[in-house]
């Protein structure tokens, strides 16, 4: 029941009644604002077979109908302590997970960092990226939309499909990656006995399943697959600590250090920053009067310490690289392989832990295909026609064909292409902060009008400060298949300096307030 076509054609099917859950309300009486506008409504006709497998399917116990239809504040769920906890526990149990850890490798052993430095910088890149996600998620609550819907209220209705799709490509990016990963460790849990494709196949395969049946049960997965993954983790720590270099210090001169210190800075606050396009689309369910202030803290807490504690665990593992043979080997294969060898010590327990580790990256990878199938939705009316659940197939067998394309060749491509991906995160959080402070902070936002274009702003203001951050981020990007000119600036004696997002971000900012005030000056909105 994603759009209001699709209910009149299942209400002409069969009679259904509305059950209580606000998951599975239907999206007739959802929003006034649809009915004010049927010019936005698709007359693609949905097939009689979609429609009887979707009643099949919105009648099982916990299933969510809904897809991007705002919810209303009377059909939120009620405040309660448990929800709050589940805000923090969404996200440290979705991130204390292998992928994470694998970027922390790259400061000791591609940046040439030690030990001090490496921790410092992904502590700290950690953090801003967590502050950028936190602030997006504020306005689930506030709003009752998902992310890429309150896009269009900062850059309006035709601008904001842009990073709608690059957020979707991000998405499935990134849980491409998680595939091929989970793949490379049990491949080495076997000793090579079993093919990374069934990594691959059984994380799909489960992440498929919770996402989608939706919040309910993607919320009650996530607050559960925590305690065996923090448990191993806490083990890998205990077994593998001894190996940890320490005192391992930073290689070049001190311009080629401080080159690498902000190139991996950089790179560890891209992985929580990216969450940042998605962070409003678990919160739609909480009710309107949830304090943001709330929202953004425990956000911020579950984002950081998660991310923080891959992060050292990952810094440690490459350390112990330079002086550790098995662990040198191993590291040759994948870094799926060095983090099997770290549990090594354990022997039989130890495989036993890295299998845990390995399906640990489910948890990671089904808040992004979720969020990706309403991004599908948000493209556009006649994709929103397709349910939500279709587009979630739609996803999982992408991600998929593509981690079974690329377990061999493709895995350091995707790698370059998803850091380049992470910047665009970045310039559009800050539009965002800045139509909130300098344009909307006594106007406000009418969130019941999410699709109504003469509401919405024009955009052109957003775009073009949008497009200049790109500009920015092309001339300060250092990527292995290309450096931009103000990186080789930035770190001539290190080869190149990843100052894209600083760069981008400057653009940005000094372009969007006097672009925005043109804006409403000549348009009025």
């Amino acid at each position: 029941m994603t759009t209001p076509d699709l209910e009149k054609q299942q209400a002409a099917a069969t009679t259904a009644t509305t059950p209580a859950d606000p998951t599975t309300k239907s999206i007739s009486s959802t929003d006034t604002s649809q009915q004010q506008q049927p010019q936005n409504a698709s007359p693609f006709k949905v097939p009689h077979f979609l429609i009887k497998i979707n009643n099949t399917l919105e009648s099982l116990s916990g299933f969510e109908a809904r897809g991007i239809t705002r919810v209303l504040p009377s059909e939120r769920q009620p405040p309660s302590h448990l929800a709050d906890a589940q805000v923090f526990l969404l996200w440290f149990g979705a991130n204390i997970s292998v992928n994470n850890l694998a970027v922390a490798l790259l400061g000791p052993l591609v940046f040439q960092l030690g030990f001090t430095d490496s921790a410092w910088c992904a502590i700290v890149g950690a953090f801003l990226g967590s502050c950028s996600t936190a602030y997006m998620s504020i306005w689930g609550p506030a709003s009752g939309n998902r992310t890429m819907v309150i896009a269009r209220y900062f850059m309006g209705y035709w601008p904001s499909k842009i990073p709608t799709a690059l957020n979707i490509v991000l998405m499935v990016g990134y849980i491409t990656l998680s595939y091929i990963i989970a793949g490379q460790m049990l491949s080495a849990v076997s000793g090579g006995g079993l093919t990374i494709v069934v990594g691959i196949v059984v994380s799909a395969l489960v992440c498929w399943v919770v996402a989608v049946f939706g919040m309910r049960v993607f919320h009650f997965y996530e607050r559960f697959a925590l305690i065996p993954q923090i448990l191993v983790l806490f083990a890998l720590i205990g077994c593998a600590g001894p190996y940890f270099d320490t005192t391992i210090e930073s290689q070049g001169d001190g311009t080629a250090i401080a080159a690498n210190r902000l190139s991996f800075l950089s790179l560890c606050l891209y992985v929580p920053n990216s969450w940042a396009a998605a962070a409003s689309d678990y919160y739609v369910y909480y009710p309107e009067s949830t304090r943001k202030r709330k929202i953004f803290c425990l956000t911020l807490f579950g984002l950081w310490t998660s991310f923080s504690l891959v992060y050292m665990i990952g810094i440690g593992l490459a350390t112990g690289v330079t002086h550790h043979t098995a662990w040198a080997e191993a590291n040759a294969i994948s870094a799926g392989a060095l983090i099997v060898a770290g549990f090594e010590p354990l022997k039989g327990f130890g495989l036993f832990c890295s299998v845990i580790v390995a399906l640990g990256i489910i948890a990671n990878s089904i808040p992004g295909c979720y969020s990706a199938a309403l991004g599908f939705q948000v493209l556009g009316r006649h994709f929103k026609v397709v349910p939500r659940w279709v587009w979630t197939c739609t996803v999982v067998v992408l991600q998929t064909v593509l981690a079974l394309a690329g377990r061999e060749h493709l895995f350091v491509l995707f790698q370059n292409f998803l850091a380049l991906m992470g910047y665009w995160v970045e310039f559009m959080i800050l539009i965002f902060v800045l139509e909130h402070v300098l344009f909307r902070r006594t106007r406000g936002f009418d969130w019941a009008r999410w699709e109504d274009k003469s509401y919405l702003p024009v955009g052109w203001a957003a775009l073009v400060a949008f497009l200049l951050g790109w500009v920015g981020a092309v001339l300060g990007m250092y990527q292995i298949w290309y450096t931009g000119p103000l990186a080789v600036l930035a770190g001539a004696s290190a080869g190149g300096c990843d100052v894209g997002v600083w760069v981008g971000c400057g653009f940005a900012l000094v372009s969007f307030p006097p672009l925005r005030w043109l804006e409403l000056r000549v348009i009025g909105r």
